[in-house]
């Protein structure tokens, strides 16, 4: 399933009318200027470039006035994560330590590129230590860590940096001692 974006009402295709209004009031307002001649023609050109401004200005803004955006609704996947290192409850030696995090991925594909267009089950993985982002890599990485008790988690993200709906978590705590 791909990620699909919903317009609520008329307002973009207004926002996009007064949009390209404007660009053809533009063309005819430097069509007008640009042949020879005085008076009528450059009263014209002038009324023209004011409607072309007042167009994509309003076209830019009335999007934002009416506050009408784009609805995004994220993918989903049939992707699973699993963290197979650290485990569960492991106590991990050193001031601070450096971790191995070990990753499993079913369903999944890792990819390298970054792209808008949403393609389902592909995507990069995440690590967070303590709510703090602290890789964006494959299924393996190793990390530093200082001494206490941490909360990893791991996060299957499309290929946008956004998360998947329902979002691909694996989380495990461990602690660090010296």
């Amino acid at each position: 399933m791909l990620a699909h974006v919903g317009i609520p009402g008329p307002t973009p295709f207004i926002a996009m009318g007064l949009f390209f209004a404007g660009m053809g009031a533009a063309v005819g307002a430097y069509w007008l200027f640009s042949r020879q001649g005085a008076g009528l023609r450059r009263a014209a050109g002038f009324g023209l470039g004011a409607v072309a401004f007042g167009c994509l200005g309003l076209g830019t803004a009335l999007p934002f006035i009416i506050h009408a955006g784009p609805v995004f609704i994220r993918p989903s996947t049939r992707a699973r994560l699993e963290i197979l290192s650290p485990h569960p409850g492991e106590i991990i030696r050193g001031d601070p330590a450096s971790l191995p995090v070990v990753l499993r991925l079913d369903g999944g594909k890792i990819v390298a590129l970054t792209s808008i267009h949403l393609i389902p089950n592909e995507g990069h993985i995440h690590l967070y230590l303590d709510g703090s982002l602290v890789s964006m890599t494959g299924l393996e990485a190793r990390i530093t860590v200082s001494q206490g008790t941490h909360t990893l988690l791991a996060e299957f993200v499309a290929v946008d940096h956004g998360p998947y709906h329902p979002r691909v978590l694996a989380r495990v705590t461990f602690e660090v001692r010296a």
